[in-house]
């Protein structure tokens, strides 16, 4: 999708950071058109004449953050690299600033196909990027050839959410180190 420029992007640009400020404060069963056009200083109809619906903000707002660059870490071992994208995970979720909008996100997607579809797009995007650590750890011949680069993401971030989603337990380095580890063995012994 070609972005817009001038006028155009400035606006979008207004909008979605406003959809992100209204899901942050008013979740997703308070996000009003009205509210977000307001934060974002347009009229209302401007709002409505590209996005039509709420979930087609929240959609085009993660679609957005999909598309920005994410630095790849790259420690220089497959354990230090998912230990970094663990550690990731955890400061986006512990930190008060950070985590209002991913919750927000994941709360929205229970509520909204549109934004449940948007979600999965972008973690499948941010899943395939961090795999690159796997690749090039394959390459190194510290994991099996035929580890799968993606699960081995996956696994290593799953327990993360399941702890913010599902338990509400305490996340901190030393869980994200104990998560990527896990991951790790699995993958060196031929599960992944």
């Amino acid at each position: 999708m070609t972005r817009p420029g001038g006028r155009s992007a400035r606006v979008r640009e207004a909008v979605l950071a406003a959809t992100y400020a209204e899901l942050v404060e008013h979740g997703y069963l308070g996000l009003t058109v009205e509210n977000v056009a307001t934060r974002a200083g347009v009229h209302k109809t401007t709002v409505y004449r590209r996005w039509a619906t709420i979930d087609v903000l929240i959609a085009d707002a993660l679609d957005q953050a999909r598309g920005t660059d994410w630095p790849v870490p790259d420690t220089g071992t497959l354990e230090g690299d998912l230990i970094a994208i663990a550690d990731e995970v955890v400061q986006a979720f512990t930190d008060p600033a950070q985590r209002a909008v991913p919750e927000a996100i994941v709360t929205a997607a229970l509520h909204s196909e549109r934004a449940r579809e948007a979600k999965r797009d972008f973690y499948t995007a941010r899943h395939t990027q961090a795999a690159e650590v796997v690749t090039r750890a394959i390459a190194r011949g510290e994991v099996p050839e035929d580890t799968d680069p993606v699960e081995l993401v996956r696994l290593t971030c799953a327990p993360l959410y399941y702890r913010i989603f599902i338990t509400g337990e305490p996340l901190d380095h030393d869980t994200a180190r104990r998560s990527a580890r896990a991951a790790l063995a699995a993958a060196r012994a031929g599960a992944v």
